[in-house]
């Protein structure tokens, strides 16, 4: 099984357990808090992501064929978001990123907590993502 997959794997049962929406967002939340803030000289606007509903930002790097990321959001629920995929994509091999469906993200419910702009802010930081994961295999 895909690293990514495992990892997803134990989110989808960790939100087997929250009843609703309302909770799920909040277990994102938490999330977010946890996540180490980006150093104000990497908020640029060449690293931010463009389509995201609130300001993110995203630094990603290519370390022996393994995708290495920061990244941070302005909003609660961006940290959230940002903190979840930084758990399931940072330090993977390009190629594990590649293989991995990203569509398999919203069997955690993640359309009933995004709005559809939010929605195209998860799929443009994941088209970075990929973009910039098909450079790195390259690399290898």
């Amino acid at each position: 099984m895909n690293p990514i997959e495992k990892k997803l794997a134990a989110y989808r049962e960790d939100f087997s357990f929250l009843e609703d929406a309302t909770q799920k967002a909040e277990f994102i939340i938490e999330l977010g808090k946890a996540n180490k803030p980006l150093p104000a000289e990497l908020k640029t606007d060449a690293n931010l992501v463009q389509g995201c509903a609130s300001k993110a930002w995203l630094i990603l790097g290519c370390e022996e064929g393994r995708v290495v990321m920061q990244a941070e959001g302005d909003s609660a629920l961006a940290k959230g978001m940002i903190a979840l995929l930084l758990d399931l994509f940072n330090g993977q091999k390009a190629e594990d990123i590649l293989r991995f469906d990203p569509k398999k993200l919203y069997e955690l419910g993640l359309d009933s907590l995004l709005s559809p702009v939010r929605q195209q802010g998860l799929e443009a930081f994941l088209g970075y993502l990929y973009g910039f994961a098909k450079e790195c295999e390259k690399e290898k």
